[in-house]
């Protein structure tokens, strides 16, 4: 039978059906995977004899009819979404904006609506590159959901395939402005490695092991370079010499782009970005009495996001050759940040 919100498949189990895990049974006959039909009974789309199946570990009994409903197909090509955007420079070939932190880039599952992409298409009309395909006109690189800062967007396909090429070779100047719990050691030089998908957890990416400071000793992974420096620290750490700052403020350059590269390397060398929900260590920041240190305590606990800014961006354009470099000033939040930090001794 069929309905307006998709087609039932019914079937009424036998004899021979009795005590089969349901999930199991109902995807023996639907030929739907049971991650499928997981899916479709946490949605109400499975019946009993017209009540709704809970669980997909109840046991098939005989002579009830169960019914399975798969519904229609959604269209999930992104709209067009009048979201206001921080333009930094725009021509016939090319966008550069200012990304807000809290943005995802481009839809998927869980953020179909109010991407960048959305914006874009509302944006710049029919002009975005379809070179990335209908999910992704026009995103030739992207930022993490909760990262800030500058971002580019082609308009043309030459435009985009002249981007690539150079975010291939490596040669776009990307500067990321970061906090982070402690100082690294040393304060300034190269973190080198392999990254691959966390086999703890699939959302997290992880140094491949063995392959710090040494990326051609695996061949899993991809290869991620990242070169930092300290610009200044601040607070005294406890347990620590003197002169170790509690939080610093480092430039990460990024040589390579490979997903989550910057907050991977930072918590490997023990230096994880303030605020960072996945990869950060989330203990609270220990304070004295002092009314300084209480502020930023403060601050830190209410920052729910990586402390994460790309500030600057400099490449060639791909159609007139010309350099072109842009540079976003911190984000209010942390700005904020920053504002308390100033208020703790310098190191």
């Amino acid at each position: 039978m069929t309905d307006t919100d998709g087609t039932w498949e019914t079937r009424t189990a036998e004899n021979g059906d009795d005590g089969q895990r349901l999930d199991k049974w109902l995807s023996s006959w639907t030929e739907l995977s049971r991650t499928r039909i997981r899916a479709l009974v946490e949605g109400g789309h499975v019946r009993a004899n017209g009540d709704i199946v809970l669980k997909v570990t109840s046991k098939v009994r005989p002579e009830i009819e169960y019914a399975v409903r798969v519904p229609p197909p959604v269209d999930d090509t992104p709209l067009p979404e009048d979201i206001p955007l921080d333009i930094l420079f725009e021509d016939d070939h090319l966008i550069v904006l200012n990304k807000r932190s809290g943005m995802t880039v481009h839809p998927a599952p869980g953020s179909r609506n109010a991407t960048l992409v959305n914006a874009l298409l509302f944006h710049c009309a029919d002009t975005l590159s379809g070179i990335g395909g209908v999910m992704r006109p026009g995103i030739v690189h992207r930022l993490d959901k909760d990262t800030s800062g500058v971002m580019i967007a082609a308009k043309s396909d030459k435009a985009h395939q002249g981007l690539s090429k150079q975010f291939a070779k490596h040669s776009i100047d990307r500067i990321y402005t970061c906090f982070v719990r402690g100082v690294p050691k040393p304060r300034s030089g190269q973190i080198a490695s392999r990254l691959a998908r966390s086999p703890n957890d699939r959302k997290k990416q992880s140094v491949v092991r063995g392959t710090f400071d040494d990326i051609d000793a695996s061949e899993v992974g991809r290869h991620a370079v990242t070169h930092y420096k300290f610009i200044k620290g601040f607070g005294q750490a406890q347990h620590a010499s003197i002169g170790t700052p509690k939080v610093s403020q480092l430039d990460c350059q990024l040589e390579t782009g490979r997903t989550h590269q910057i907050r991977v390397h930072l918590t490997h060398i023990g230096c994880p970005l303030l605020g960072d929900p996945l990869y950060g260590k989330q203990r609270a920041y220990a304070s004295s009495n002092h009314p300084a240190e209480e502020a930023v305590r403060i601050a830190v606990a209410a920052f729910k996001r990586q402390a994460l800014h790309a500030r600057h961006l400099g490449f060639i354009h791909p159609v007139t050759k010309e350099h072109m470099s842009f540079d976003a000033p911190l984000p209010p939040d942390m700005q904020h940040l920053l504002d308390v930090f100033t208020d703790l001794p310098i190191t």
